[in-house]
């Protein structure tokens, strides 16, 4: 295992104990039980959390309600104060909480205090910037905050390349972005935040592949993941889908159509060991429910526990296991294909 890894690898585990632990084994018993049984049942908390800290963006990304400034929902920032509370209500069950849903996340103006009180509860945190709000200044507290991983989106090594996706961007200011992080990090001697170059393979990008390893090896990033990407429109084909079939999600069909690679089976493992929250409360699924369409509760109204074993997720996971394919949401989902690629 490379030292980069190792270290990240070892700032994961010690932040570990038994209650965590000892829940993640009741979590993945009862799903497996559930899925032999045809019968949901939950023994455990969740112990992977996303949580939104603003639906706001700078970018317009075409496949992005952020971007698309589509939501049906309220938009607005996640409040610190509930934030805290929430996380004092999980910390005992959480390995991972992701500060991300929609939205840039450095657009709420206490996204990295939040970022720095789950630190105090030693939970490994994890967000995904586009990279433009890196400013010298953020890239020090981003590293004080205590952020264990950061994925900075780099979508195209050249301006024309990346603002086709990331429309909007500025290719040099992310750039320079994870330049401070990495700098930031000498400084202060710290390890972490562990700092990922996400590329998002689309059809305009493919052939800078191989450049992105460059870039991120010149710059300093500990690591790159390639990641197909999602659309919406893609049964007649879609200008984004790869011509590389090896960084699609989607295979093209005998009568030039295309389908989802993967065939919906009637579980789902995010329904036992995770949920998303959105910057207002409401609970929903997964990161596929973009506009939270399907809201499982509202923490401005429960207790996370009563929603979690509540009437409306168990009768959402009995819906997984009478067909996914009826369940809105689950139509494009990829999960059990491999979105995360390494070259």
């Amino acid at each position: 295992m490379p030292k980069i890894y190792y270290r990240d690898t070892i700032n994961f585990l010690s932040k570990l104990s038994w209650k965590r632990v000892w829940n993640a084994i009741l979590v993945v018993a009862s799903y497996y039980i559930s899925r032999w049984t045809g019968k949901p049942r939950q023994w455990g908390q969740p112990f992977t959390i996303s949580i939104e800290p603003t639906t706001a963006c700078n970018l317009r990304c075409p496949e992005c309600p952020s971007g698309l400034r589509a939501f049906s929902r309220p938009t607005g920032n996640l409040k610190a104060d509930f934030f805290r509370e929430t996380v004092n209500s999980l910390q005992d069950h959480l390995f991972y909480l992701i500060f991300y849903f929609q939205g840039e996340p450095y657009i709420n103006p206490a996204f990295l205090d939040m970022v720095a009180y789950a630190h105090q509860k030693k939970i490994y945190t994890i967000t995904s910037t586009n990279g433009h709000f890196l400013s010298r200044e953020n890239a020090r507290k981003t590293v004080t905050s205590g952020l264990d991983r950061l994925i900075i989106s780099v979508d195209g090594t050249t301006q024309e390349t990346y603002e086709s996706y990331r429309i909007g961007g500025k290719l040099d200011v992310v750039l320079e972005g994870a330049r401070n992080v990495v700098k930031a990090k000498k400084e202060l001697g710290s390890s972490t935040p562990h700092v990922i170059f996400q590329f998002l393979v689309v059809r305009p990008n493919e052939h800078q592949i191989s450049e992105i390893y460059r870039l991120s090896e010149e710059i300093g990033i500990d690591e790159v993941k390639l990641k197909t990407a999602q659309v919406y429109d893609y049964q007649h084909g879609n200008p984004l889908i790869p011509t590389r079939e090896k960084y699609a999600r989607y295979a093209r069909q005998a009568d030039g159509t295309y389908r989802i690679k993967n065939y919906l089976l009637n579980h789902c493992w995010k329904l036992w060991h995770a949920c998303v929250i959105t910057w207002d409360g409401l609970v929903v699924p997964c990161c596929f429910d973009k506009d939270a369409q399907h809201r499982l509760g509202d923490l401005k109204d429960q207790s996370f526990e009563e929603i979690w074993r509540g009437e409306a997720y168990n009768a959402f996971r009995h819906q997984l296991f009478r067909g996914r394919d009826r369940i809105d949401i689950c139509t494009n989902c990829t999960e059990g294909c491999t979105v995360w690629m390494d070259e």
